[in-house]
């Protein structure tokens, strides 16, 4: 079976950067656009020029410009949106909604993956607290988006990427270092929570796209060795480390009272997400359904990132 077209849109971000290498790697022809508006972007021009070299194709573009959407899209056969979270709200959602009425118009797409990559939306109806959750709404409506379109799609549920919650042991402290001498931890630290290298959340992605059984669902990266509490994680790094932490136990109710005044709204979201993992244990307090799979049980053939190998590069 031929592989199919992939356009990546969003291609020199966090995430987007590993589609690309994930879908090149895995035989794809690539696609990446290449939006107008990058102006005097440098490092994101020789990123766009560095994907050319490796073998994607660059196809021009912009959301200021409807027919150019559809005529990137008309292209390729999957597309893959990977616009920043961090920068999702309002102007993002707007640029994700005129991204889908392309791919409606264009009416050519087997599968579109919007740009999600963390929580399931989807199952935060029950959370205890409304504090910067905002996100969660904002991608529901570009899935209801998708789905009143009927168009073919696939949900990416990561949870938590490494970058951001393992180095750091989780702390929100504006370092994604490992603290030195003490650490905060969250509630009694016994919340399960799951881990994931980037690079492996790419590979994932990639393998969904031509996969019959991913068609209209949602993957779930759960793999068994990386599901670990806070306790666990801030262990793993002590004995890799060889060094003691002191521990500093956060209750909730002192943790909600120190989200309050907060103004920064990507500060709100990363007290928000803490809450939500560490506190209410949303990643794994419930059960996959018919409506989704489990990425390891899929694709057992992945030999995914262990959290005791992705701390070894801090040491």
């Amino acid at each position: 079976m031929s592989k199919s077209k992939v356009l990546v849109v969003g291609g020199t971000g966090y995430i987007g950067k590993r589609i690309v290498k994930a879908s090149l790697a895995q035989g794809h022809p690539t696609y990446v656009l290449m939006r107008r508006e990058l102006g005097y972007e440098i490092e994101k021009v020789q990123m766009l020029l560095s994907f050319k070299q490796q073998g994607a194709q660059l196809i021009e573009g912009s959301f200021d410009d409807h027919q150019s959407l559809v005529d990137a899209v008309k292209q390729v056969d999957v597309v893959i949106c990977t616009m920043s979270g961090v920068q999702f709200r309002s102007h993002n959602i707007l640029l994700q909604l005129k991204l889908v009425d392309a791919i409606k118009e264009a009416g050519n797409i087997k599968r579109f993956l919007p740009s999600e990559f963390g929580i399931d939306p989807s199952r935060m109806g029950h959370t205890l607290i409304d504090y910067g959750n905002e996100t969660f709404t904002d991608k529901m409506v570009v899935r209801k988006a998708i789905e009143d379109a009927k168009i073919p799609h696939t949900y990416i549920s990561a949870n938590c990427l490494a970058g951001y919650f393992v180095g750091n042991l989780s702390q929100l402290n504006n370092s994604l270092l490992p603290p030195k001498h003490r650490v905060s931890i969250y509630g009694d630290g016994n919340c399960k929570a799951v881990f994931l290298d980037e690079d492996d959340v790419a590979t994932y992605t990639i393998m969904t796209i031509d996969d019959p059984r991913m068609l209209n669902k949602t993957l779930y990266l759960r793999p068994r060795k990386n599901i670990l509490t806070h306790n666990q994680l801030v262990e793993k790094w002590e004995k890799l480390s060889d060094q003691k932490l002191e521990k500093l136990h956060i209750s909730a109710q002192d943790f909600l009272a120190s989200m309050k005044g907060v103004d920064d709204s990507a500060f709100q979201a990363a007290l928000a997400r803490i809450y939500h993992i560490y506190y209410e244990g949303c990643l794994m307090n419930f059960e996959i359904t018919e409506g989704g799979e489990e990425a390891t049980m899929l694709y057992p053939q992945v030999r995914y990132t262990l959290m005791d190998e992705y701390l070894q590069r801090y040491l």
